[in-house]
Order: C-alpha cells, then sequence, then structure tokens
C-alpha cells in the first residue's frame, strides 16, 4: 500500500495528539500544536481552538502559523461564532462562506473581521469525548481553496484525537494529585507517630499523654498538628512549652 506525504503527516499528528500523559504537559502548547497541524493538513490560512466550560471560553490557542490573525478570529467569537455554535449543538458547522454569513447578519463581528482578512470560508468541529464536550476546532480558510468540505471531516478526526489527549491528561493530573495527597497524609501520619512515640520515651508516659500533649499544643497555637510534630521530631519546638500542655500526666524527668 502507497502511503503518502499527508498520510504520514496525519499519522504523526494522531500519535502527538495521543501523546498528553506526562507531568510538564502544556495545554496553550499542546492546542497550537493541534492548530498548527490543522493549517498544514488542511491548506487553511489558520487555525485555533476555543476550550469552553459551561458556555465560558476558558482557553484559545491559535496556529503558530498566522496565530495573531487565528487568536483574533477566536477572540471575536464572544458574541456568536462557529466555534460557539459547533459547541452548543455538539455537532460541526459545515464550511460557510463568510461574505454570505456577513450579509444575513450571522456572527457579525466575527464575519467583520474575517473578510478584513480575506478569510473566505470558515467551518468548525466540536471536541467532544464521548458526552463531553470540551470546545471547539475552528479552521480558517482562504479564497481559492475549493476543498474545505473534504477537510471537514478530517478536521474531526483531529479534534476526537485530541479530545481524548485532554482527557486521558485531566485523568493524569487528578490521579498524580490525589496520589500526592494520599503520600502526604501517609507522611503527616508516620511523623505524628514517631513524635507520640519519641515524647513517651523521654517522659516515660504513655504514647496517648504524648498525643494529648501535641493536640494540645497544636491547638492552643492554632498550628497544624503535623507542623508540631514535625518540629518534635527535628527537636526545633520549645520542650519546655510543650511539658507546659502535658495537662498532668505523669511521667519522670526529661
Amino acid at each position: 500500500m502507497h502511503h503518502t506525504d499527508r498520510d504520514i503527516r496525519l499519522a504523526a499528528a494522531l500519535l502527538e495528539a495521543a501523546d498528553t500523559l506526562t507531568e510538564c504537559f502544556d495545554t496553550g502548547q499542546y492546542l497550537q500544536r493541534l492548530s498548527d497541524h490543522c493549517v498544514e493538513l488542511l491548506s487553511a490560512r489558520a487555525a485555533g481552538v476555543m476550550l469552553i466550560d459551561a458556555g465560558r471560553a476558558v482557553s484559545v490557542a491559535g496556529s503558530s502559523h498566522q496565530e495573531c490573525l487565528a487568536l483574533e478570529l477566536l477572540e471575536a467569537q464572544h458574541g456568536g461564532g462557529p466555534c460557539r455554535d459547533s459547541y452548543g449543538s455538539g455537532r460541526p458547522v459545515p464550511p460557510v462562506s463568510i461574505r454570505a454569513a456577513h450579509e444575513d447578519a450571522r456572527w457579525p463581528d466575527f464575519t467583520e473581521r474575517a473578510l478584513a482578512h480575506d478569510i473566505a470560508t470558515t467551518y468548525a468541529v466540536p471536541l467532544r469525548r464521548h458526552q463531553t464536550l470540551l470546545g471547539a476546532l475552528n479552521v480558517f480558510v482562504p479564497p481559492g481553496n475549493g476543498a474545505a468540505e473534504a477537510g471537514l471531516p478530517l478536521a474531526q478526526v483531529l479534534a476526537d484525537a485530541a479530545a481524548v489527549g485532554l482527557h486521558n491528561q485531566r485523568a493524569f493530573a487528578q490521579y498524580r494529585s490525589l496520589a500526592g495527597q494520599l503520600q502526604e497524609a501517609l507522611s503527616s501520619r508516620v511523623r505524628i507517630e514517631q513524635a507520640k512515640g519519641m515524647l513517651a520515651e523521654r517522659w516515660n508516659t504513655t504514647a496517648d499523654d504524648a498525643f494529648g500533649t501535641l493536640r494540645r499544643y497544636a491547638r492552643g497555637r492554632r498550628m497544624p498538628l503535623d507542623l508540631v510534630a514535625r518540629a518534635v521530631v527535628e527537636r526545633s519546638v520549645d520542650e519546655t512549652e510543650l511539658r507546659g500542655e502535658s495537662g498532668g500526666a505523669s511521667g519522670g524527668p526529661a
């Protein structure tokens, strides 16, 4: 089977879209690369992505080629545009003539700016993972490019791949955050147990009495219990003050 250069570039773009499980992931750069692939594969003048949450744009990114143009046309859609329509319906917005849309007063702010930059046609596809809508990908086509209709399915493939990548990255980030919280909780518990044992041994008292002292000391000074335990372990706490919170617990000399 013969593979064209375009086939190879598409495969590379899809692989890149899936590669999101990294600690240094940057959403803006990721969306810009997606837009760049659209420009290269769809012979567009520019492309951009708008991430939307609860109807509000939370992130926009344009292709590095004609980036200012892409960002301007995305920002012009706050009052309506292809991205908004695609996100709102969850379906693609097929290629639309900018001039015809302007004459019909469809997206007036957007079409006015697009005409000023000699954009002839535009279309948009949703970034969607199953039933979850993340935003939309918008492609801006110059005059003389008659392949816009054929480019719509390919744009949707790229958008679907990006939606999977973004979904996986968000899940990855949530799991990493949860793992970090669990590790910190475990470390905190270990420090508290260590501090209890150290005080119980030094003061010749029970672990429960030592814990009560730690807790009263922390509450009296509005400090996290873990912070007090850390100070005990590192021997940086004023032990005279600490013993003053012993509540009359029995024990021999320190």
